[in-house]
């Protein structure tokens, strides 16, 4: 188990390099000049050279490249141009805020599609399965923006029930988990629907029927926990796809977190703030991933045995 612990670890260099390389080349081929936005318009030529010295922009790209790796390797991911500060800092100030609502999002998906795509499957090609089929299919194309809007329209400038933006009360968290959670909802009850369909049609859940087991132990006992690795593998994507998709939920809201950050270094051309937040991203994600992996083998006995 600590073998492919350290095999996946060790497998996550080349990703991290490939997205630090792609990044930076994007930031190196942007037109504008980093020192003139981090003086200012009104600076003069001299201290813009003197400055792009210091940054060390007049390098060649590879050297600058390699710098930029040592420098993170050291924990250092450069200074906002924006804001004088550490991007370490203002991204870890940021992240708590998206990682709680990717959290609440995911658990929100989770409390929804498991038991709507169990129900849908055990109740095939009725009533209900085919609402929660529909429902499914609607939560699934609806845009994460559009649901966003609608719901502030309805529900704070109509109704005036919930506040239409930022996390002050713990009422202004409801909208963003909606708007962030309907979709991945949606998607965790097909594919827990179609999971569950074809585990149910095995013959171990036939002869668990013969001997006379109850319907209930049966899906949750033996159907479930073998449906369940796909089911897994979805949320684990998808709460990882979350805290990149953040952005949109976060700029509607006006939620200070990383994607509405971004967004903003995007205008403002912080190109320190949007390589570190993109890099920062593809860490955590890769980290998601290994524990998904890694959650397989407390779910099915058999992975566990081929980690051994």
């Amino acid at each position: 188990m600590y073998k492919y612990i350290l095999k996946r670890l060790l497998m996550m260099i080349p990703i991290i390099l490939g997205v630090t390389f792609v990044i930076f080349y994007i930031t190196y081929i942007i037109p504008g000049d980093p020192a003139q936005m981090r003086l200012g318009e009104a600076a003069s030529p001299e201290a813009i050279e003197a400055l792009r010295v210091e940054m060390g922009l007049n390098d060649p790209f590879l050297l600058r490249y390699v710098n930029y790796l040592v420098d993170m390797l050291q924990g250092d991911l450069g200074i906002s141009f924006v804001t004088r500060r550490s991007v370490v800092y203002e991204i870890m100030a940021r992240f708590p805020t998206t990682l709680r609502l990717a959290f609440y999002g995911t658990l929100l998906s989770i409390l929804i599609g498991i038991p709507l795509g169990i129900l849908s499957a055990t109740k095939q090609y009725t009533i209900f399965d085919n609402s929660a089929t529909a429902l499914g299919l609607l939560g699934v194309s609806i845009p994460n923006f559009w649901l966003g809007l609608m719901l502030i329209i309805l529900f704070s400038v109509n109704l005036g029930w919930l506040p239409p933006s930022g996390i002050a009360t713990p009422r202004a968290w409801i909208l963003p988990i909606i708007t962030l959670g309907t979709g991945s909802a949606a998607m965790v009850m097909r594919i827990t629907r179609s999971s569950m369909l074809e585990v149910i049609r095995q013959d171990y859940i036939s002869t668990a029927r013969a001997k006379g087991q109850k319907e209930s132990v049966i899906i949750w006992n033996h159907a479930l926990r073998n449906a369940l690795i796909p089911v897994v593998t979805a949320i684990g994507l998808d709460f990882g796809f979350l805290l990149g998709g953040a952005v949109l939920t976060e700029t509607i809201y006006a939620i200070p977190g990383i994607g509405s950050f971004m967004v903003g270094s995007i205008r403002t051309r912080d190109f320190p703030i949007i390589m570190g937040g993109v890099l920062f991203m593809a860490i955590v994600f890769s980290l998601v991933n290994l524990l998904v992996d890694i959650l397989y083998a407390f779910i099915d006995p058999r992975i566990k045995s081929q980690y051994k």
